[in-house]
């Protein structure tokens, strides 16, 4: 019987904890795991405040992570998707050469976000952005070279706005370190975690231009309709946008291109297609579409590896439903939040604050980072044999899958 061809593409939290744990579910022997990916390690995407301010990361190569695991890892950048044909095309990490033709027989989309610029005018020449390695290290350059009592302006007060803010000024108390935020400072928080943030922010003397908007960045400043902020460094952090390949092709997207899914991740439109992570377009709790985070991202991909592994072994298709818990907000080394929420994400009373807090998200970014190596959680798992059908939709007859296949 001819191997089972599964492609994961993109391995951030999402697309490495998918490859792993279908190649925890299903026999070497039945399907190949192909994670195409234009790194060779694994980046700890929650950890890029913490690079851009000069911290070291602890390495983490795949090649070690899925050693002896049967994933085979492609160093690649994905230029192309060809739903319709099942072909994926790659080219050089650095995205020269000639491309390469990919076929898969399930293909597992995880290519993720980047920031988002908002259109603001500016903002793509001359802000830095922390939404993955390479923005961070170039920011990291920047920061270094920054003269004492010189202004670093962060755009966006949400999570990585607040993380990015407070990482900078406990770093550098040198800069004059301000946030510029939409919104009122911490205005989705509990009245406690509101408090509390402020109170860092003042304690790291962190001005916060509260209820602003930007409307375009230059070299040396913000202009926002209050007037300038001067800024050597501007850091743009207001939300993601998911990678384009996504809409370019007749997979079924979202306003905002997410790929829209059912309740095991399975694209809407091609059923050999999941997609996971923040390039998924998923209902969570009242309906209301996960945000973008790795808190999502990973029950997805546990649930889109158990539902490929099912529908391969005739298996019993998984009915988890994602929940929000709470919000891990670190606030430089020696401060933290924890913000317990709904299960739609909205605040309650109950908060964690200080030095326990900060605690407790650094071993949530430690689990989080050993959860994508272990991506069973250390639990023994059973490798099943495939039943050597073409995976297909819960009461779709095998027939009809086929000829949808054909």
């Amino acid at each position: 019987m001819q191997q089972h061809r599964i492609i994961v593409i993109g391995a951030g939290y999402t697309g490495a904890s998918a490859a792993g744990r279908l190649a925890r579910r299903l026999r070497g022997e039945d399907v190949s795991i192909t994670l195409v990916n234009a790194e060779p390690d694994f980046v700890e995407r929650v950890r890029m405040h913490q690079l851009a301010v000069g911290q070291d990361l602890r390495p983490r190569p795949f090649r070690e992570m899925f050693a002896g695991t049967g994933v085979q890892l492609k160093l690649a950048k994905v230029s192309g998707i060809d739903v319709d044909h099942r072909t994926v095309s790659v080219t050089a990490p650095d995205g020269t050469g000639e491309p390469e033709t990919l076929s898969y027989d399930t293909l597992v989309y995880a290519l993720g976000s980047a920031w988002n610029t908002q259109g603001v005018p500016g903002t793509a020449e001359h802000a830095h952005e922390i939404a993955g390695r390479p923005g961070a290290q170039r920011l990291r350059d920047r920061l270094a070279a920054l003269a004492p009592g010189e202004p670093v302006v962060v755009v966006g007060g949400g999570l990585t706005g607040v993380e990015a803010a407070t990482e900078i000024a406990e770093t550098r108390p040198d800069l004059a370190v301000a946030l510029v935020a939409r919104g009122g400072l911490g205005d989705w928080l509990s009245p406690k975690g509101a408090r509390h943030l402020r109170k860092v922010f003042t304690n790291l003397r962190i001005t916060a231009h509260e209820n602003t908007a930007v409307t375009a960045v230059e070299a040396d400043r913000v202009t926002t309709a209050e007037g300038n902020i001067p800024a050597a460094v501007t850091v743009w952090t207001t939300g993601f946008a998911v990678h384009p390949v996504a809409r370019a092709t007749t997979l079924e997207t979202g306003d905002n291109g997410q790929i829209v899914v059912d309740a095991t991740m399975r694209s809407a439109s091609h059923p050999d297609v999941y997609a996971i992570g923040d390039a998924a377009l998923v209902a969570g709790p009242g309906d209301k579409p996960l945000r973008m985070s790795c808190a999502s991202g990973v029950p997805t991909a546990w649930q889109a590896a158990d539902a490929i592994a099912a529908r391969l072994t005739d298996g019993k298709l998984p009915t988890i439903s994602a929940r929000y818990f709470n919000q891990c907000i670190s606030l430089g080394r020696k401060e933290g939040l924890i913000q317990y929420v709904t299960a739609d994400d909205r605040a309650i009373g109950a908060a964690l604050t200080g030095r326990l807090a900060a605690f407790y998200k650094e071993l949530v970014c430690k689990g989080a980072a050993w959860g994508v190596a272990n991506p069973t959680m250390g639990l023994p798992t059973r490798r099943r044999r495939t039943t050597g059908q073409p995976a297909r939709s819960a009461g779709v007859p095998a027939d009809a899958a086929a000829a949808e296949a054909a």
